[in-house]
């Protein structure tokens, strides 16, 4: 039996780890990212994981971020798997954990990614790659660090229409750009075409993601709000909280 430590996660649990994990299933498309980008042996990922796409595509998927497949997971037979709050299910997360260890992240800063970032790291014993990404990564945020304005409201979905509101991560980069976020409701609430209407947004972002906007919805809410400009922006941009945030540097979003 390989040797372990206990590691306080990101959720204030304590999981017993593997001192040098030899398989790791990841159940977040950002992290997923991140652990490959540092070299980790993924061996399980989601659909929903992506990227690099030169790497993930030989790796085996154990379903989505919130309906995982038990029985794949199982088979892989991972010492270590890696999730997060938000983006995974409660009941699905509690039922791993009764076979594997399962470290979580709880992330709504970039502070809290870099944290993600950096403890990672330490589990895989890749503390020098990790640290030259979170470099990266600071430098490439911190260059577009206050580059926006205006009054936003970004969309993650439609019919309904579905924004991101305080106490997210998306929420966190707006406010990081320069924006300022209409919408102080928490989370992802629904609007009316109406409520969007009277926020009277400077701005309407459409994310692409997890809705897939494209430019006739650009052209719809011309007509709905002629007075807010519309922009299609990448979700993963805003919303991806591992090496992703490097890209921040060449984009013009």
């Amino acid at each position: 039996m390989s040797a372990s430590r206990k590691i306080t996660d990101m959720m204030g649990r304590e999981v017993e780890v593997p001192v040098l994990p030899k398989g790791i299933i990841s159940l977040v498309p950002s992290q997923t990212e991140f652990l490959l980008d540092i070299g980790a042996p993924v061996v399980g990922r989601t659909k929903f994981c992506i990227h690099p796409a030169d790497k993930v595509k030989d790796i085996p998927i154990v379903g989505g971020t919130k309906n995982f497949r038990f029985d794949v997971i199982r088979n892989l037979k991972p010492d270590l798997i890696i999730g997060n709050k938000e983006e995974n299910y409660e009941e699905g997360i509690e039922e791993l954990t009764q076979d594997f260890p399962v470290w979580m992240s709880d992330i709504y800063t970039m502070e809290d990614a870099f944290q993600m970032m950096t403890t990672i790291g330490h589990l895989c014993d890749l503390e020098a790659r990790a640290d030259e990404i979170i470099r990266e990564c600071r430098e490439a945020t911190e260059s577009v660090k206050g580059s926006k304005s205006g009054k936003v409201i970004y969309l993650i979905w439609s019919k309904p229409w579905m924004a991101a509101g305080k106490n997210t991560f998306i929420d966190h980069m707006l406010t990081h750009l320069g924006y300022e976020n209409l919408v102080t409701e928490e989370r992802y609430p629904e609007l009316t075409t109406e409520q969007i209407t009277e926020l009277n947004p400077d701005k309407i972002l459409f994310s692409s993601e997890p809705f897939p906007f494209k430019e006739e919805h650009l052209t719809e809410a011309k007509s709905q709000w002629p007075s807010a400009k519309g922009q299609l922006v990448d979700g993963e941009l805003y919303s991806w909280y591992g090496s992703r945030l490097r890209k921040w540097e060449s984009t013009a979003q």
